[in-house]
């Protein structure tokens, strides 16, 4: 089974209170659409820091969420001196602390910042399409130069969702591969 990769940069979601704080009334536009549906890329950008280390620029993702993150590869974090824990959007108990700095304010949140786990985003129709009940993560396959496999890769049932692998910038460059490509999987692991 082929998937298409998506290779996810820095970025952070804000909840609506963290947005107004960082930008005031300033809307949030869309720059461009993410291939995963309702989700884009917008025109505001923030730094992030730990003490006295910062990386600026980083990209606000929309639309809107109910929890703030920061999402970072393990570069970032050697840059910030942070150690993020490897974990699914959302699940930000005991994670990094971080702090947001926008135009008009900043945040310091005292978790909010990870590394986003490998996986593949799914509809419950392609589940039950490609036969996936019951699967909770999959092997990768990656081919070319710097080929190798992708273990611990997991299935995000979404609705709405198209079938989509995500893994952030470090890996995608071990690997040699970029957005567009297509992977295969080449091995289920279903639940007990």
């Amino acid at each position: 089974m082929k998937v298409i990769l998506g290779v996810s940069n820095r970025h952070v979601h804000l909840k609506e209170e963290d947005y107004k704080i960082l930008f005031g009334d300033e809307k949030l536009n869309k720059v461009k659409d993410l291939r995963q549906p309702g989700q884009f890329a917008s025109d505001k950008f923030v730094t992030i820091q730990n003490g006295e280390r910062r990386i600026e620029h980083v990209r606000v993702l929309g639309p809107i969420r109910n929890y703030t993150q920061v999402e970072i590869s393990k570069t970032d974090a050697y840059t910030l001196k942070v150690n993020p824990p490897i974990r699914t959007s959302g699940d930000l108990d005991g994670s990094s602390p971080i702090t947001i700095i926008g135009p008009n304010g900043q945040i310091d949140l005292k978790e909010g910042c990870i590394l986003a786990n490998r996986h593949i985003h799914i509809s419950p129709a392609e589940v039950k399409q490609y036969h996936l009940k019951g699967v909770k993560k999959v092997k990768v396959k990656v081919d070319g130069e710097k080929g190798g496999i992708l273990n611990n890769v997991y299935l995000k049932v979404l609705e709405p969702s198209l079938l989509e692998m995500h893994v952030d910038t470090d890996e995608g460059n071990a690997f040699g591969i970029k957005t567009g490509d297509e992977l295969e999987i080449i091995e289920l692991e279903r639940d007990e």
